[in-house]
Formats: structure tokens, sequence, C-alpha cells
């Protein structure tokens, strides 16, 4: 999507091989036109894959989430990073990793959220070592419905999770695949 390349280009921020802040347009200020744009391409992709309900882990993909839904009609459900105490055991959980933390999360969905009858498709902000990714599809498989698909704005491919969601078989299609990251340097796949 060049429209997002552009926009990597221009505001983001390289800080070493591993890092890039996007906070400006992606993660803390949101550019809701570029959001909205990026819903279009999941749902020009994705449209045909039979998906029932949107998934995404919060908070950062949120916008590209809830766009993507109301242009697929589809209803969003956000995956907690924290257990909430109204929810009463009526949660399936996994344990994930988070790189850009450095620490250990719950990731949480409300049993009433999902259905053995659901195909979700997963929408996150980054891609990287693939943890994130790979808990929302537990909790997906868990509850007994299938992952129809898996939306990324941004992938590092020089990171070893898109490699292992292919040798796993599911459909991801990233917007922006970022090839070599290193201070002040972004060159894309």
């Amino acid at each position: 999507m060049e429209k997002l390349h552009n926009k990597i280009l221009s505001e983001g921020r390289a800080l070493n091989e591993s890092v890039l802040k996007v906070d400006s347009f992606l993660n803390h200020g949101v550019d809701a036109k570029l959001m909205y744009e990026i819903g279009t391409c999941f749902r020009e992709y994705f449209n045909s894959k039979g998906i029932t309900k949107i998934f995404t882990i919060e908070s950062s993909g949120i916008a590209p989430a809830v766009m993507t839904a109301l242009q697929m009609n589809l209803p969003m459900v956000t995956l907690k990073k924290q257990t909430s105490k109204i929810l009463n055991g009526e949660v399936y959980q996994t344990t994930v990793h988070s790189f850009t933390k450095g620490s250990d999360y719950e990731l949480t969905l409300s049993k009433k959220y999902i259905s053995e009858n659901d195909n979700v498709l997963i929408i996150d902000d980054f891609l990287a070592n693939g943890e994130a990714a790979l808990g929302a599809i537990r909790l997906v498989e868990e509850a007994g419905a299938k992952v129809g698909g898996i939306g990324i704005v941004i992938e590092k491919s020089f990171q070893p999770g898109r490699k292992m969601l292919d040798d796993k078989g599911y459909d991801v299609y990233s917007l922006a695949r970022i090839k070599k990251l290193g201070k002040d340097l972004i060159e894309f796949l």
C-alpha cells in the first residue's frame, strides 16, 4: 500500500534494527483517513473468505480493526491484555510474551463474543515474532472457531513471525513489509 509506505517513510522513525516508531499515525495519534484506507485494503483482500468477526488485540490494533469491521459490516472484538474482574471466569485466556514491553501478559477473550461457527479475521498493527498473533489464534481455536485470515498493517519481514504463521498454513496479508531497519533506515521488501 503506497500511501502507508509513504507515511512510514515520512513520519516513522527507525530507532534501531528492531524498533520502528509510528506513534504519530498508528498507535498514539491516529490518522483516521489512512486507517479507513487500510480497512478498505483488508476488506478487498478478505471479503470472499467468509469472515464473521474481526478480532484485534488492545490497543494499537483497534483503529485498523474497527475500520475493517465497519467496511465489512461485521462485529469487532477486542482481546484484552488485562483480566477484568467482571468477566467471572467466562473467558478463554493464554499467556503472550510482548517483545516491545519485555514481559508476559494474559490475553483474554470473553466466551460470549465467540462461537464455534465463527470464522475470525485477526487484525494487528505489527507482525514481528508472531507471539501476539499466535496468542489470538490460540484463543479462537480453543473456542472451536476458525481463523479465516490475519491482516497486518506493518510486518517486520526480517523477524520470524511471518514464516511461522505461513508454515502453520494461515492466510497472512500485510500492507507494508519491511525488509530491514537500522538507525534512521527503513527498507521495504
